[in-house]
């Protein structure tokens, strides 16, 4: 039976509708929760697939939350396994960062839904069966593309949301797991950040309502071609 290890930094940021797709696909889902882990105990070498997932902190708050830097070190030797990493949001930051490209806070934060311009590379990887829909964005910082990367997506206030090396690597600046009909635990969750943003949630509330359904069905595509493609690789 393969096995799935979500890294997880926040309790409601899961594998949402992506739980699913791994349980139907046979995977067991196994989640270490970080900051409280002795993540030096970890085995992360011989999971199937390992999923760095997002968080309300930045890859640099290393001296803030010393646990950042365990999970640094946990995606750098997976990294060096060639085995399936996916990082989403934060998780794919770490990847960047840990691949020695520069991770740097936007100009504004980027929260809500809202559409990617796929790039070439992008039109041709899993990520084409988002199309122009509406996708979560919930990040204030942003990754440059990392040495051998091909970038595959990006917004107008963010050039770089999505990467791939490979078949194995994949880094989602934006949130694709995220289940709509549990929206309501990140705006409580988070509800200082999108206060302090001048973020009404409100809207994200109606635009998870009026995009969810969609954007479940076409995530789960967007997943399943990436594990086939690194199964068949």
């Amino acid at each position: 039976m393969a096995s799935a290890l979500l890294l997880r930094h926040l309790g409601f940021e899961h594998a949402g509708v992506w739980q699913r797709s791994l349980e139907q696909r046979g995977f067991t889902v196994a989640y270490c929760d970080a900051p409280r882990a002795d993540l030096s105990r970890l085995d992360v070498d011989s999971p199937d697939l390992v999923i760095a997932l997002g968080g309300p902190v930045g890859v640099h708050d290393g001296p803030l939350y010393p646990y950042l830097e365990g999970v640094l070190a946990l995606v750098k030797q997976r990294l060096a396994t060639g085995r399936p990493l996916l990082g989403i949001c934060l998780g794919a930051q770490q990847i960047a960062h840990a691949l020695g490209a520069r991770v740097s806070a936007m100009n504004a934060k980027e929260i809500g839904f809202g559409p990617m311009r796929l790039t070439e590379a992008g039109e041709r990887s899993p990520l084409r069966h988002l199309g122009d829909w509406p996708v979560l964005h919930w990040h204030g910082e942003s990754f440059a593309l990392p040495d051998g990367a091909e970038c595959l997506a990006a917004t107008d206030h963010c050039p770089s949301q999505a990467f791939a090396i490979g078949p194995n690597v994949l880094g989602l600046q934006c949130h694709l797991e995220a289940d709509a009909k549990e929206i309501e635990d990140w705006l409580v969750g988070h509800c200082s950040e999108l206060l302090a943003a001048g973020i009404d949630p409100r809207t994200i509330r109606a635009d998870a309502a009026r995009y969810g359904p969609e954007l479940r069905e076409r995530a789960d595509r967007v997943f399943d071609e990436w594990i086939a493609g690194w199964n068949a690789a």
